[in-house]
C-alpha cells in the first residue's frame, strides 16, 4: 500500500488498518485470541517481542499511545505548549515508557483491552478537524 500523502488518504489507511487488524483478531477463535504468545527466543529485534506477552498487552499498547496523541493535541489545542511524550521520557528512553504501560495494564482483562483500544481509536479519528472538514464539505457552494 502507497504511503498516505493527504490527511483524507492518513485517515482512510489508518481506518483501514484498524479494521484489518480486527479482521484478523476476529478470524481467530476465542482461545487463541486470548492465548500467550509463543515466538521463541530471537523473533524479533524490536523490544515489543520480548515485552509483549499476548493480544492484550499489544490492545494497551496502542490504547497508551492513542492517549498519549490525544492528550497532546488537547494540550496544544487549548494553548498549552506540550511535548508529545510526557516527563520525564523523550525519544531516547521512550521505550521505558513502553514498559511501564505494560506493568499498568498487567490487570486488564483481554475484554477490557479491546473496548479501550476501540474507543480510543475513534477518539483519535473523531477530532475537531473532522468535523470541520465535514461541514464544509456539505456547504461547499451552497453559498
Amino acid at each position: 500500500m502507497p504511503r498516505p500523502k493527504t490527511k483524507p488518504d492518513l485517515i482512510k489507511s489508518a481506518n483501514e488498518q484498524f479494521e484489518k487488524m480486527w479482521n484478523l483478531v476476529d478470524s481467530m477463535p476465542d482461545d487463541e485470541q486470548s492465548a500467550t504468545f509463543n515466538f521463541g527466543a530471537g523473533y524479533g529485534k524490536e523490544a515489543h517481542w520480548g515485552r509483549d506477552k499476548n493480544l492484550r498487552d499489544v490492545f494497551v499498547h496502542l490504547y497508551e499511545w492513542h492517549k498519549l496523541l490525544l492528550n497532546w493535541a488537547s494540550s496544544n489545542q487549548s494553548g498549552e505548549a506540550k511535548p508529545f511524550l510526557p516527563t520525564p521520557y523523550n525519544w531516547k528512553t521512550y521505550g521505558d515508557m513502553n514498559v511501564e504501560f505494560w506493568k499498568k495494564h498487567q490487570s486488564t482483562t483481554y475484554e477490557d483491552s479491546k473496548e479501550m483500544l476501540r474507543n480510543s481509536h475513534a477518539k483519535v479519528m473523531d477530532e475537531w478537524a473532522m468535523k470541520k472538514i465535514k461541514a464544509h464539505k456539505k456547504t461547499y457552494g451552497t453559498q
